[in-house]
């Protein structure tokens, strides 16, 4: 299941932009807690956590309980971060507080089994990815932290679809079919040019010079 991953922050007292950019010359990254019907929870946190939890990936499916100093526990998800356009770091960070029996819209990764068993990928057919990832409703201490499909008996042509999951652990998808997860497409065929004709022979570029007259005789 999902890991929670604890995250330490400061309270921070006042909204707007001109307090925002106070926070970050101070070294922090503003960032707001939101959500379960109760009022927004402003909050500090230090760039190198958010990094880090950046760098991890998958950070979008990942429990966060927010510790803030001085205050309790918030149990969120990180929804969104906001990066700067020239150095590319985080500059804000939304969360979204998760209430009791709510359930929680996450992406979960796919990953693929017996690739190399595949019928399909065995005569030389591509896997195409359609999703790398699910959205997914699912209850916020039953996250998956992926789901596998097997393509141990897939031939070239071949779709797989969300019925090919081998177990949901008891989540629903976001999109109401059974859509495509992926397909094994006939490998490319690439035709040989046909080969270039030998080029002509140069034509002649100065044409035999006429024989030259004898001189005429004088009378």
């Amino acid at each position: 299941m999902v890991q929670t991953i604890r995250i330490e922050a400061e309270s921070r007292g006042r909204a707007g932009k001109g307090a925002a950019r106070a926070t970050r010359r101070e070294g922090l990254v503003p960032a707001v807690i939101y959500g379960a019907k109760q009022e927004a929870t402003l909050i500090a946190l230090d760039p190198r956590d958010v990094m880090k939890e950046l760098h991890k990936g998958g950070w979008q499916s990942h429990l966060y309980e927010v510790a803030v100093k001085g205050g309790g526990t918030e149990r969120t998800l990180m929804r969104d971060v906001q990066f700067h356009p020239v150095t590319d770091r985080p500059i804000h960070v939304d969360f979204q507080r998760l209430a009791a029996g709510q359930k929680i819209r996450v992406k979960v990764a796919v990953s693929f089994l017996n690739e190399a068993t595949s019928p399909g990928l065995k005569a030389g057919g591509v896997l195409n990815l359609v999703r790398r990832d699910i959205e997914v409703y699912a209850d916020p201490d039953a996250v998956p932290e992926g789901f596998e499909i097997d393509l141990g008996e897939a031939g070239i042509g071949d779709s797989l679809r969300w019925s090919a999951v081998k177990d949901s652990f008891g989540t629903k998808p976001v999109i109401d079919r059974d859509f495509v997860v992926a397909t094994i497409a006939a490998p490319t065929v690439v035709e040989e040019a046909p080969a270039a004709a030998a080029p002509a022979a140069p034509e002649a570029t100065k044409q035999k010079a006429p024989a030259a007259k004898a001189p005429a005789k004088k009378k």
